[in-house]
C-alpha cells in the first residue's frame, strides 16, 4: 500500500459525501415544493431542510481534514476507523434530528457531541503523533 494515501479514510468520507448530496437533493426538493428559490419563505420543511444541510457542511470538512491528517501521520487504522464512523454516526443523527423538529432534538445533541468529540480527539492524537515523530519515537 501506498504510504499517502488516506484509505481508512477515504470510505467514511465517501458516506459523508453521500450524505451531503442526499441532504443538497432535500433542499432542491423543498424548494422546488414551496417556490422558494432564497431562503425558506417561512416554511418549516424547507428551514430544517437547509440547516440540515448546512450543519453538514460547516462540521463535516473539519473533521474529515483531521482524521485524515491523523491517517497520513501515521496514527493506529483502528483509531481512524473509530474516529471516522463516530463521524458517520454523528452526523446521520444531526441530519435526522436537525430534519425532524425545529427544536432540541436527542439526534441533534448526539450529532452535535460526538463530532466536537471526534475532532478533538482526532486533534489531541495529530498533536501527539508530531510531538513523539520529533521526539524521534515511534508514537505507535
Amino acid at each position: 500500500m501506498h504510504p499517502n494515501l488516506i484509505l481508512f479514510t477515504a470510505p467514511y468520507a465517501a458516506a459523508i459525501g453521500l450524505l451531503a448530496a442526499g441532504l443538497a437533493i432535500n433542499v432542491i426538493v423543498n424548494r422546488v415544493k414551496t417556490g422558494v428559490d432564497f431562503g425558506d419563505g417561512g416554511h418549516a420543511s424547507l428551514a430544517k431542510a437547509i440547516r440540515a444541510h448546512g450543519n453538514l457542511t460547516e462540521h463535516a470538512p473539519i473533521a474529515l481534514l483531521l482524521i485524515a491528517l491523523a491517517e497520513l501521520i501515521g496514527s493506529p487504522s483502528t483509531m481512524i476507523h473509530v474516529l471516522a464512523a463516530a463521524l458517520v454516526v454523528a452526523r446521520l443523527a444531526s441530519a435526522y434530528g436537525l430534519l425532524s423538529a425545529q427544536t432540541q432534538t436527542p439526534g441533534r445533541q448526539l450529532g452535535a457531541s460526538l463530532t466536537i468529540l471526534v475532532d478533538v480527539v482526532a486533534s489531541v492524537l495529530i498533536f501527539y503523533r508530531v510531538v513523539t515523530m520529533m521526539a524521534g519515537g515511534s508514537g505507535a
